[in-house]
């Protein structure tokens, strides 16, 4: 006759059995961050809240905002007055052409704050505490790069009231000129995210700020803002018209002096949402990575 051997902590009286299941005590919270961190909403007042904690930090560093009221005054000072004349055989007529450029290219250069800012704030263990909380991790990027808005109106005030100044003058009108802003904030939203890509990967803010002019003086140099593409040698013709600086500038020309605009708008919506969807990605990734 035989029997079956049960194994003898499950027949042992003092053997209490296998333990019942239960979760550890994080694993509730755990699963309750997920939708927090993937809820749209959720995500939008996370971004917000960061957005918030940028501009605060600009309120508490004013001098943030020296480069972005001096850097364009000297540029429209410097081109229109030393260079107008030989240029387009008047200041007047060479400030009606140049400032929309000059606008597209004080924005694009404060743009470049972005990397350095996240990379400042990588460095101080900053974004080691985002990390530790139950939000986004889009949403402290995003922040940054929203905060960094209100530093590019104050650089087209800055723009548009020393223009005024000294005798620019919107030919157009208050719709297409608002217009041109906002073409304007658009492509510097998008190309934050390539800046934003070099501040979490570099470790050091130098390193930021140099590697992006190396991007930045190429871009906007290379384009039509300082010269027409016609007076230019054939083959920096073929750069400059496949630069999307270049569009974004005759669009912004076209909307506040006149010319052709729909071409061009179009170009730099499309060569904005290529940037955004390469860079934004690639950049939270990375910093999804380094968490």
């Amino acid at each position: 006759m035989t029997t079956a051997t049960a194994h003898p902590d499950a027949s042992s009286p003092q053997s209490p059995g296998p333990a019942p299941h239960t979760s550890a005590p994080h694993e509730p919270g755990a699963k309750s961050q997920v939708p927090r961190r993937s809820d749209p909403f959720a995500v939008v007042r996370h971004t917000l809240t960061l957005t918030w904690r940028n501009l605060v930090k600009l309120k508490r560093q004013p001098e943030q905002l020296i480069d972005l009221t001096l850097q364009p005054v000297i540029f429209i000072v410097m081109f229109v007055y030393l260079f107008g004349g030989a240029i387009e055989g008047s200041t007047h007529d060479y400030l009606q052409f140049v400032l929309p450029g000059i606008l597209v290219q004080t924005v694009v250069f404060a743009s470049l704050g972005t990397g350095v800012g996240l990379c400042e704030d990588v460095a101080k263990g900053v974004f080691d505490r985002f990390r530790s909380l139950p939000i986004s991790r889009f949403a402290p990027l995003a922040g940054a790069v929203l905060g960094d808005i209100c530093r590019y109106m104050v650089a087209i005030a800055m723009v548009f009231g020393f223009g005024s100044a000294i005798g620019f003058r919107v030919q157009t009108n208050a719709l297409a000129a608002l217009a041109a802003v906002g073409l304007v904030l658009v492509f510097a939203f998008a190309m934050c995210w390539i800046f934003a890509l070099l501040g979490v990967v570099m470790k050091n803010p130098r390193s930021v700020q140099g590697t992006a002019m190396l991007v930045g003086f190429p871009l906007t140099f290379g384009a039509n803002i300082f010269a027409r593409t016609e007076t230019m040698p054939g083959w920096l013709q073929a750069w400059v018209d496949v630069n999307p600086i270049s569009h974004l500038t005759s669009a912004v020309r076209g909307l506040l002096v006149g010319g052709e605009v729909a071409g061009h708008a179009v170009a730099t919506l499309l060569w904005a949402a290529a940037i955004f969807a390469v860079f934004a990605p690639l950049a939270v990734r990375r910093y999804k990575n380094n968490a």
